[in-house]
């Protein structure tokens, strides 16, 4: 697999930021540096193979896999903000990534290709979905048969405040884990790993992992 150096990355990006061309922040760019690689073992990612990174905003998380993942991959990022997915077209002419094809989304579909992904991911995405039964068969049908997806998010705090057109039961801002492994089991994947909470400072954060089996 073609690595980075840590922080090479993240100084292109920086300089990018410097110049007005990108919505990112330094604390999203390292978080991305940190999340990548370990997403790419846990969902046994390898050279050649088709990823989507989901919600993927102004895409540290995309740029970072394209270049670990080489020309070899695909690399999918979608956003529903046409503004995202301006911007991600942006990085990726600027960066040269010609393994990543960027996508529009829409509310309760990815539009990625049938069967395209051996991998998929969200991060802070899924507590946003209004329409999370739809959203999870649209994931399930971009999977390749033993495709994984890699959902993380954060448990809501107590008292705070739901965000617009999303179920009530998610308790606040953020999403309770049993939710999330009971809504996407039900569109047909099946859980692989529940109970990683993802390494960084908030610990409300966790990691649910699924496989299509067929």
């Amino acid at each position: 697999m073609r690595r980075i150096v840590a922080g090479a990355v993240g100084l292109a990006l920086v300089a990018l930021i410097a110049s007005g061309s990108l919505a990112q922040t330094r604390d999203e760019i390292k978080q991305a540096e940190h999340d990548v690689p370990l997403l790419l073992g846990l969902l046994d990612v390898h050279p050649g193979m088709t990823v989507a990174d989901v919600g993927a905003g102004a895409g540290a998380m995309t740029l970072i896999a394209s270049q670990q993942l080489g020309d070899a991959s695909r690399v999918y990022a979608t956003d529903l903000n046409p503004h995202a997915v301006a911007e991600l077209h942006a990085l990726a002419e600027r960066e040269h990534l010609t393994n990543v094809e960027v996508v529009q989304g829409a509310g309760a579909m990815t539009n990625l290709p049938p069967q395209c992904c051996d991998a998929i991911w969200l991060r802070d995405v899924y507590h946003h979905f209004g329409n999370a039964a739809a959203m999870n068969l649209s994931l399930a049908a971009a999977l390749k048969p033993g495709g994984r997806l890699a959902v993380i998010d954060f448990e809501p705090a107590p008292h705070s405040k739901l965000p617009d057109g999303v179920p009530a039961n998610r308790g606040g801002h953020g999403i309770p884990p049993s939710i999330v492994v009971e809504e996407v089991s039900a569109s047909g994947l099946t859980p692989v790993r529940t109970d990683l909470h993802w390494p960084e400072a908030n610990s409300a954060y966790f990691l649910a992992l699924f496989r299509k089996d067929k």
